[in-house]
């Protein structure tokens, strides 16, 4: 996967991070909404597989290296304000932490609506929570 020189230089970065929207690149559905640094940006161009920043653990993080479920990246989009990226993925597994296949799981009322595709708490070692 190629990356522009520029790309970095011309993203609109907001306290050092660019939000990342990951989304299945057959389907077309928004599986996850993370953040990416520099250096996330670089390593998911150099790898193929995405990379995020952990806002709460304050470190890069490889998608799936606790759980396998990777994201292959096909391509990645530039929204127009350079503010925000468009990662087109290959799913292996569950995006979302909580077990579903995205993390847009449920409805505004609370009805779930995902399908689940694993339990979090036989895959990470502590329990999984969802965060608000």
């Amino acid at each position: 996967m190629a990356m522009s020189e520029s790309l970095l230089d011309n993203l609109k970065l907001e306290n050092g991070l660019v939000v990342a929207i990951a989304q299945d690149y057959r389907t077309g559905e928004v599986l996850m909404c993370a953040y990416m640094n520099p250096e996330a940006v670089e390593e998911t161009v150099k790898t193929g597989i995405a990379h995020y920043w952990s806002r709460s653990r304050k470190k890069l993080w490889k998608k799936g290296e606790s759980s396998g479920h990777t994201q292959k990246v096909h391509e990645i989009l530039v929204d127009c304000d350079a503010d925000a990226l468009l990662l087109k993925v290959e799913q292996v597994g569950g995006a979302c932490h909580m077990g579903y296949r995205s993390c847009f799981y449920r409805r505004a009322d609370g009805k779930i609506v995902g399908e689940k595709l694993f339990d979090p708490d036989k895959v990470y070692k502590a329990p999984a929570r969802p965060q608000s």
